[in-house]
């Protein structure tokens, strides 16, 4: 990167805020002891780090476990520099402060747009290279999201873990009058000379009045857990049963609820009798509008079947949307003649692609689409309160906690102080549990139940119709090809709505600003991408089609990628040239990528023989600091795709885990497919049409392909590892289906 600064747009703030490029030292996140929530007799070294009577390690854990393994990741760090058995190593929530907040994923979620330079990728284009922890901190804000959570704590927590041990020696060396230079640390455990030990908790209380001077992080070479396969320590209980997730909380006297809310999107309702007698239910709460949540009321029975099959028997009198009803096949008429106008906010530009397409032999044109996609996590929304004497209890499933906790504190009229948020295990996020609406729903239920506690759980069909989806886009690809066959220009235009200010909008987050402000999430993957075009033009259009949309896992990469590395293909072709051959010949200033895009071809046999019927595709696609290229093998049975092989390399920076950067791929590759194949929302008359599973499908078993993960060895600091392996997989999967029958797909779900 050459530059070193870059402008912030504040979006309500006259002017713009200049910063320094660089990061905020991890020391300064270290916290004071008194942050951490202490219990049975543990004392606290620092913010993150306590020490049990017995030796044990607690962590204080500022992340929510939603199926990517960021609990193993994060006390494998702690077990490292602490030279502590996992197995010595407890978790505690964290508490509220500002050392907890995850700095990486504020600034990566910041609706900010880049300075665009002539010849320069805009600097925003590398979320883990540039951060402004300054106000991630003081806004307290404690998110799990944008595969930011290892890369977030790769270094605080590590000089967390660091300097208790090296308090914990200095306690050693006093109490037993040793230098400490005579000193070791290993399995949990400090060792004198002459082979004499104890555990942490002998030296733990001394160790809390010293301060080390310096403090320094253990040499990869001499890495013993780092890097190393390692079992995931939520497993055994998610296993037996005992694990807990939100919709698992029970407790004394507990009551259960439901939510009903209007069917035609933008809707209201009209009329409601709060005093039916319906059997079952012992209340209709009628609610209001907070965090974007959609018009509606909650029911409350002695059971939750008794509250969802109640009601369905409340009559209720439904209001349409003032400004009409919304319809899908509108707003992709509307998407498509957008990107006609090319009128959009410039994210990167260089060279002049106008000049060029005068001079082309050949231009190359084509447009394509991605509907509204829903998370469909395997939990429903769902939140559990209690409001008693001025306290507020909530135990929840969110990646955004502190949010959470404010917004109850607004909503129940009482300090944030008072309010205790519970983090449980997530049955799935995917960007979904980092809205709040079905908290503001738990928390005004709660407050008409007089101290009792109360659960609130959607139905998978109000959970469908109620998301906050992922946009539908429009994308126009155009590039010039010179006398020789060369690409000359690439000119994109996409459209569609704008996430980020709208969920700093309904969160509360005081940066919001114009809701169709610029949001370089709508356009990430296409502005940043490594291939060598001399003349580039890359825009958006923002827009507000009147659907709640929201983050979905790896965001605007999800679809931009398709939209990518699909032209790309298209372009290989007309220049006569091998897809790989091609991608390659586009890279020879981007060795990294190039390192990925070889050993993918490589393990995948690019080129080598295939059953008959068989063909691959391949596609290249960074994000979230992480760089993937996948191969897809794939046929066509019964009419239908079938995949057969996913050869995938990454290079993820420094790996953690091997064993979960496997499983994260595997994921990826699975959850990729759904959408590839089957994920689209449609919306008539201004209600949802999909309303479960048979008609919003997820890959089966059968379906799921052999999945390969290949990790490039890299002594970067981590980079994301639970998002980057969604964005090639549709465009590698529909590259292998043009090479099987010749026909180029340019609209999700392939399927459709």
């Amino acid at each position: 990167m050459k530059r070193r600064t870059m402008i912030l747009s504040t979006f309500g703030v006259a002017g713009a805020l200049i910063v320094g490029w660089g990061v905020l030292p991890a020391r300064s996140r270290l916290g004071s002891p008194d942050n951490f929530l202490t219990g049975d007799g543990a004392i606290s070294l620092n913010g993150w780090i306590q020490i049990a009577p017995d030796g044990s390690v607690g962590l204080a854990m500022n992340k929510s476990e939603m199926g990517q393994g960021i609990f193993n990741a994060l006390m494998m760090l702690v077990a490292e520099e602490l030279n502590a058995p996992m197995a010595s190593i407890y978790l505690h929530q964290a508490a509220y402060d500002g050392i907890y907040g995850n700095v990486a994923l504020f600034m990566g979620a910041l609706p900010l747009h880049p300075v665009v330079n002539d010849g320069e990728k805009p600097f925003i284009m590398k979320s883990s290279e540039w951060l402004v922890g300054k106000v991630a901190r003081e806004l307290g804000i404690n998110a799990t999201g944008g595969s930011t959570s290892v890369a977030d704590s790769w270094l605080n927590l590590r000089y967390a873990a660091a300097t208790a041990k090296a308090s914990l020696l200095m306690a050693a060396s006093k109490q037993w009058n040793v230098p400490t230079k005579d000193l070791q640390v290993a399995n949990g455990k400090i060792i004198g000379p002459g082979g004499n030990f104890a555990n942490f908790g002998e030296f733990a209380k001394k160790a809390a009045a010293l301060t080390p001077n310096e403090v320094a992080l253990k040499d990869r070479k001499e890495w013993e857990v780092i890097g190393r396969d390692t079992k995931r320590v939520d497993i055994p209980s998610k296993t037996d049963g005992s694990a807990i997730f939100g919709i698992d909380i029970r407790l004394p006297n507990m009551l259960y609820a439901t939510i009903v809310q209007a069917p035609m999107m933008g809707g209201s309702i009209k009329e409601l009798d709060t005093n039916q007698n319906v059997p079952g239910l012992l209340k209709i709460v009628p609610l209001k509008s907070y965090a974007g949540s959609a018009n509606g009321f909650a029911v409350v029975g002695k059971t939750t079947w008794d509250a969802m099959q109640g009601s369905k028997q409340v009559k209720v009198q439904w209001a349409e949307r003032k400004d009409g009803a919304i319809n899908t096949d509108q707003i992709l008429k509307t998407l498509q003649e957008n990107i006609k106008k090319d009128n959009g906010f410039t994210f990167y530009k260089t060279g002049d692609t106008t000049e060029a397409e005068k001079k082309a032999r050949k231009v190359i044109e084509a447009s394509y689409s991605a509907p509204y996609l829903a998370h469909a996590t395997l939990e429903p929304m769902n939140c559990t309160v209690q409001i008693k004497d001025g306290q507020v209890d909530v135990w929840v499933p969110t990646q955004i906690p502190g949010l959470a906790r404010a917004l109850a504190a607004k909503i129940a009229n009482v300090p944030v102080a008072k309010v205790n948020l519970h983090v449980t295990l997530l049955g799935g996020g995917f960007g979904r549990r980092l809205e709040l609406d079905f908290v503001s729903q738990a928390v005004q239920v709660a407050m008409t139940t007089d101290g009792r506690p109360v659960q609130l759980t959607w139905s998978r069909e109000q959970d469908m119709a109620n998301d906050f989806y992922r946009p539908m886009q429009a994308t126009q690809l155009k590039a010039s090809l010179n006398e020789k066959g060369q690409v000359d220009s690439l000119r994109i235009v996409s459209a569609g709505d704008a996430i980020t200010p709208r969920w700093m909008e309904r969160v509360s987050i005081p940066l919001a600003g114009p809701i169709d402000a610029p949001d370089k999430t709508a356009s990430e993957g296409l502005f940043d991408f490594p291939y060598a075009f001399t003349n580039q033009h890359i825009s958006h259009i923002s827009t507000h089609m009147g659907v709640p949309v929201g983050y979905w896992r790896s965001v605007g990469h999800s679809q931009n990628a398709f939209f990518l590395e699909s032209f790309i293909d298209e372009l290989a072709y007309a220049a006569q040239q091998d897809p790989l051959a091609f991608r390659e010949s586009l890279l020879t200033d981007a060795p990294r990528y190039l390192a990925v895009l070889q050993l993918a071809a490589k393990k995948a046999n690019w080129g080598g023989p295939l059953p008959s019927g068989h063909a691959r595709g391949i596609a290249l696609h960074e994000s979230f600091g992480s760089i993937v290229a996948e191969v897809v093998e794939a046929s066509i049975q019964n009419g239908k795709p079938q995949v057969h092989r996913v050869v995938c390399a990454i290079d993820c920076g420094t790996v953690i885990n091997p064993n979960t950067v496997a499983q994260q791929i595997q994921s990826s590759v699975n959850f990729g497919l759904t959408a590839a194949l089957y994920g689209k929302i449609d919306i008539k008359d201004g209600v949802v049409q999909q309303t479960n599973f048979n008609n919003y499908p997820i890959l089966s078993m059968s379906e799921s392909p052999q999945v390969e993960t290949w990790i490039v060895p890299s002594t970067r600091a981590p980079a994301g590892v639970g998002e980057p392996g969604v964005p090639p997989v549709a465009p590698a999967l529909s590259n292998a289906l043009f090479a099987l029958t010749g026909n180029r797909i340019r609209k999700l779900p392939l399927l459709a």
